[in-house]
C-alpha cells in the first residue's frame, strides 16, 4: 500500500518528525504499574481510536504491521471516513503500541503513534502525531480541524485512562503542539 505521506515512520521519535508539518506530542499519567497491561491491550486493541467517537473497521482484532483500518465519525452534518495502515508496532517490556499512517483519500497526510509505556510505579499514554491537510476541506478548516484533532487526542487518552483506574488522576498531561509551513 501507498501511503500519502513520505516520512513513513518518522513518530518513532520527536525528533524525527518533519517541522513543516503540524505535529501533537500529548502525554498523560494514566496509572499506577498495574495500569500498563490493560491499557496496552486497550491501545493495541483500537480502543483509543473508539473512546475517540469514531467507528473502526480493522483487518485484524489487534494492531500488527500492514493492518489496514477504517475509520468514520459524523462532526456535526459532516461524517468523515479516514483510512490508514499500520506502519510499525511497539512491543516491549515497558512500551507497547502503534503508529498508523494515512491512506491516498484521508483527510490528512500524516501518521500518529498510540502508545502507553511503564516507567518506574507510573503508567503513561502517549499521543505522538504529525500531519499535514490531505485534502481541500482539511486545507480550508484549518483552526477548525487542529481544535478537532486536538479534542480526539484528549478522548484517547481519557479512553486509556478510564480503562487502565486512572481516570481521578489529577497530574496534570504534558502537550507540545506545533505548527510550521
Amino acid at each position: 500500500m501507498t501511503y500519502s505521506y513520505g516520512e513513513v515512520g518518522a513518530t518513532r521519535s520527536v525528533e524525527s518528525m518533519p517541522r513543516d508539518a503540524h505535529w501533537v506530542v500529548e502525554r498523560r499519567l494514566v496509572g499506577g504499574p498495574s495500569a500498563f497491561d490493560p491499557a496496552a491491550d486497550f491501545v493495541l486493541g483500537f480502543g483509543m481510536q473508539r473512546a475517540g467517537g469514531f467507528r473502526v473497521t480493522a483487518s485484524s482484532p489487534t494492531a500488527v504491521v500492514g493492518t489496514s483500518l477504517t475509520l468514520r465519525r459524523w462532526f456535526g452534518p459532516v461524517r468523515i471516513t479516514a483510512r490508514t495502515q499500520v506502519v510499525y508496532v511497539v512491543d516491549e517490556p515497558a512500551r507497547r503500541g502503534f503508529a498508523y499512517g494515512t491512506l491516498p483519500g484521508h483527510p490528512e497526510s500524516g501518521e500518529e503513534l498510540f502508545l502507553v509505556e511503564r516507567t518506574g510505579e507510573e503508567t503513561w499514554a502517549e499521543i505522538r502525531a504529525f500531519s499535514r491537510p490531505g485534502r481541500w476541506f482539511t486545507r480550508l478548516g484549518g483552526p477548525v480541524v487542529r481544535l478537532l484533532q486536538t479534542r480526539s487526542s484528549r478522548a484517547y487518552l481519557d479512553g486509556v485512562a478510564r480503562v487502565s483506574g486512572g481516570a481521578t488522576l489529577r497530574r496534570p498531561s504534558t502537550c507540545e503542539c506545533r505548527w510550521r509551513g
